[in-house]
This record gives structure tokens, sequence and C-alpha cells, in this order.
């Protein structure tokens, strides 16, 4: 009934941020309608690749992560996350 051309946008459009009841108005179709093109896209994509071993380069960017994220207290002078690592084994 409609064009794999117009599928293929309204996916595009979803991947770039648009909600679906808007991509709906702006391709003149039902949102229920872009709900299933796009989860029927999602289902047909491979699975994501995940990692068997995660390497300490890894948990160490984790922790460097984490540890811009905490809030700064009031004597904390962001020397060093050694607390952050020690808290959670490392």
């Amino acid at each position: 009934m409609y064009s794999d051309e117009l599928r293929h946008q309204a996916v595009k459009l979803s991947v770039d941020g648009m909600n679906y009841r808007r991509i709906a108005r702006h391709l003149d179709v039902d949102h229920k309608t872009v709900i299933n093109w796009v989860n029927a896209y999602v289902a047909q994509l491979p699975s994501a690749a995940v990692p068997e071993d995660v390497n300490n380069a890894e948990m160490d960017e984790l922790f460097t992560f984490i540890g811009s994220k905490k809030p700064c207290l009031p004597d904390d002078h962001r020397g060093s996350n050694d607390q952050l690592h020690s808290s959670v084994g490392g």
C-alpha cells in the first residue's frame, strides 16, 4: 500500500529525532503506521555486538567519567579519583 521510499523516509525522520505523531502529520499517515514501520525496521537490524571481556582501559575511562559527574564537595579539589577507585575495588 505504501511505498518503500515513504517507509524509509519515516524511519530516517525517527532516527533524526522527530516524534511519531509529527512524522505522521508530515507524511500524511497514521502515527501507529509510523510506529509499525520503525519497529519493523528495528526488528530486522542485527544484534549489537557485546564485548566478551572489559579491559582495564575501559574500566579506567568509566571511573574517570563517573568521577567527572559526581558533585564537587567543599573540600574536593579534584586532585585525583583515588577515593572513587577504592570505593569500587579499583
